[in-house]
């Protein structure tokens, strides 16, 4: 049983699943690079999904971006 100064770890969240793949010392650079790309089409689709849910969020991460963009200095 845990203190109570304890966190909860990972595994004790409910809905989260840690991945322990052990590295493969064999895996080719296309297959990381193809495993990498799967990742992040996967991380946009959950971005716009995010954004239609949520499109006042969505509104105010793009003016928030746009005055980053502005403020910018080169």
């Amino acid at each position: 049983m845990r203190g109570p100064q304890e966190p909860p770890s990972a595994q004790d969240l409910p809905g989260t699943q840690i991945l322990r793949t052990p590295r493969n010392p064999h895996e080719t650079d296309a297959e990381r690079r193809r495993r990498r790309a799967q990742f992040l089409r996967d991380l946009a689709e959950a971005r716009e999904l995010r954004d239609r849910v949520q499109p006042r969020r969505a509104k105010v991460a793009r003016l928030r971006h746009a005055m980053r963009m502005r403020t910018f200095r080169w």
